[in-house]
């Protein structure tokens, strides 16, 4: 069993309390059945969770909706398994919405998952909603210190030379410096 898989259904077995509802949707169950679970009233969030987590690790794109909402949730562990489902998915819109949320300033404690997954899509939206991303975060005593090393991270994975001016501006910064040095070395030089 996937890692990802193993953990959210032991996280959502302890919060369904293991009923005859949590086993039927973690057993042999069809998309079809999965993405009623989606739409139908009254379904609690474990429930839709598990759907629509099923569904995108399969590139069912009716998953795209509840998994983009779960990304951007207060609870991390549903954020980590929405974007561990989207990058699976394989729906082009999955870039757009991950940099709308990692560059939503009003969100930017959820923001750690959509930076993340931009990383991990190499889309054409990812350097630009990361260098974004961080040029905020720059600010003094910004508490999002967790999200804007994730930036500096990802932008030395994606190698952009975009990214240099706003990780030189990173090294002024002592809780970033070490990871800009860094990142700056990833950075092919352009001749």
């Amino acid at each position: 069993m996937d890692e990802e898989l193993r953990m959210l259904t032991e996280r959502l077995r302890r919060e369904s309390g293991g009923t005859a509802a949590y086993e039927r949707l973690t057993g042999p169950v069809g998309q079809d059945e999965l993405a009623a679970v989606l739409t139908a009233p009254g379904q609690p969030l474990w429930a839709r969770e598990l759907a629509a987590f099923r569904l995108g690790v399969a590139g069912d794109r009716r998953a795209f909706e509840a998994l983009v909402l779960l990304l951007n949730h207060r609870d991390p562990p549903r954020c980590a398994s929405a974007a561990h489902a989207l990058a699976r998915l394989g729906d082009p819109r999955t870039a757009r919405a991950a940099a709308a949320l990692a560059t939503n300033e009003l969100r930017v404690a959820y923001a750690l998952h959509p930076v993340r997954l931009l990383v991990e899509l190499r889309a054409p939206e990812s350097v630009p909603a990361l260098i974004t991303t961080l040029r905020r975060r720059l600010k003094p005593h910004d508490p999002y210190r967790r999200v804007a090393l994730a930036c500096v991270d990802g932008l030395g994975t994606l190698g952009d030379d975009r990214a240099r001016p706003v990780l030189n501006e990173a090294l002024a910064h002592p809780p970033l410096a070490e990871a800009a040095v860094r990142a700056l070395t990833l950075i092919p030089h352009q001749r």
